[in-house]
């Protein structure tokens, strides 16, 4: 069974915003240009067309993705507990003496890290669920083994 995916109240919001366009406007100027492209003539050796019906496909395939991705996600509420760290939490570190950072625990669909929101799938991310304030943790990074010491979980 595939791990779930998780999504913000937040990244809901935006993926039902973007269905929406997609289904709508989105659509409706892919098939005036479908249309468009028809009407010229010989199809065999017409790029606008070719061009369009490769866009479609692109469409309708994120609009298959998102409908997917909506249908089978777990929504994550507002996270009530401060004791451990978990999807949804915002959580503060310091690795050694660098100055501390806090990153919001969020699932791979919504991931921005230079954002401050870290995947609950990614080695930081794993290396800091279920752990509490005051903890120490290690995470095996592309740059090697770091240590991360948890400082605040809201």
């Amino acid at each position: 069974m595939p791990e779930p995916t998780y999504l913000t109240a937040e990244g809901e919001a935006k993926l039902q915003a973007e269905l929406i366009e997609l289904k709508g406007p989105r659509r409706a100027e892919l098939a005036k240009r479908l249309r468009s492209a028809i009407q010229m003539g010989d199809l065999s050796e017409n790029a606008d067309y070719h061009k369009a019906k490769e866009d479609q496909g692109f469409l309708e395939g994120r609009i298959q993705e998102i409908d997917y991705l909506l249908r089978n996600a777990v929504i994550i509420k507002k996270n009530t507990s401060r004791d451990i760290v978990s999807v949804g939490s915002h959580v503060t570190i310091q690795e050694g003496s660098f100055p501390s950072e806090t990153y919001h625990m969020v699932g791979a669909k919504e991931a921005d890290p230079r954002h401050g929101r870290i995947s609950n799938e990614s080695p930081i991310g794993r290396a800091l669920m279920e752990h509490k304030v005051g903890e120490v943790v290690e995470a095996e990074t592309p740059a090697g083994k770091i240590k991360l010491k948890i400082l605040k979980i809201e």
